[in-house]
């Protein structure tokens, strides 16, 4: 039995296989509308969130099957004290697999070593939040063709954007990648990330502080939200949360086929004039996050159409 908590979980040809099947599935609708025909998935969202889980009930419901689960954590057990490990021994007596968000790291890890059936990680407090990173994957090989020789550039919240460390993870297996991250000094990229990923795997990066410095020399500019719910001090939410906006004037600066990517939800940091851009994917990115999680849930669950 296999789960997915962190994106190295797997490998480069296991990459590789869900997002060709996630491009087939693009391709041939029809051919998956009953693979998990009689197949429950459970949804155990101990914290907020739109596009994550309505793609994963929406990609279930598309292959034929059935979702069953909760979406905060005030309307299930835990709420009356139960752990995680019971919510999951338990759950996991009622669905084939489970996709699971909570707000402290590390908790889909804990689920794994009770659950029966495959444990997805929806995204563990500002740790990893792998399936957005097949996401991420998906969408950067539809708009380019390719996930090696690119120059990256992430920006906004380094520190707390599990988004960010994910596709860091992820990209520093391919050849030819270079970051620029672009944050404020309180919102760097962890020690870990940089030493252990970057580093480690010899990728070229630079930090920096100003976006409009580097736009022009981007083939990808990956934006996030300053999350207001990673901070203890309101006040230093305030002063950094429209640290970047992303406006017209910004994109004329930048090469005619940057591809600007968001995880969504966004705030402030992509002025709606952007949307208009073809040169903005993010929407179309949302639509790939369901077509990537059906050939996960497939993958996970060994399924063939």
């Amino acid at each position: 039995m296999k789960h997915l908590i962190d994106p190295m979980d797997l490998s480069i040809e296991e990459l590789d296989n869900i997002l060709n099947l996630a491009q087939d599935i693009i391709d041939n609708k029809e051919k998956y509308s009953e693979v998990c025909k009689g197949k429950k998935l459970a949804t155990l969202f101990f914290e907020p969130s739109t596009r994550t889980r309505l793609s994963f009930e929406a990609a279930m419901m598309e292959l034929g099957g059935n979702v069953l689960g909760f979406s905060s954590a005030s309307s299930s057990s835990s709420a009356k004290g139960e752990s995680v490990g019971d919510t999951v021994k338990v759950v996991s007596c009622y669905a084939d697999i489970i996709a699971m968000r909570h707000f402290k790291e590390g908790a889909p890890m804990l689920a794994t070593m009770k659950s029966d059936v495959p444990i997805i990680n929806a995204g563990d407090g500002g740790h990893n939040h792998p399936t957005q990173t097949l996401t991420d994957l998906l969408t950067i090989k539809r708009e380019k063709g390719r996930l090696d020789h690119l120059v990256i550039g992430l920006c906004g919240d380094l520190m707390f954007g599990r988004t960010v460390h994910s596709l860091i993870k992820a990209l520093s297996r391919y050849e030819g990648i270079e970051f620029v991250l672009i944050s404020p000094d309180e919102l760097k990229i962890p020690d870990y990330i940089r030493t252990e990923v970057i580093e480690k795997n010899n990728i070229p990066y630079r930090e920096i502080t100003s976006m409009e410095d580097v736009i022009g020399e981007l083939d990808i500019l990956y934006m996030t939200r300053v999350q207001r719910e990673r901070f203890f001090n309101e006040a230093d939410y305030i002063r950094l949360k429209d640290s970047y906006i992303l406006d017209n004037s910004k994109l004329a600066l930048a090469k005619s086929d940057l591809s600007i990517l968001h995880p969504l939800p966004r705030v402030n940091e992509i002025a709606v004039e952007v949307d208009d851009d073809p040169r903005a994917c993010y929407f179309r990115q949302a639509l790939n996050g369901k077509f990537v999680r059906m050939a996960l849930i497939m993958t996970l669950l060994g399924l063939e159409a």
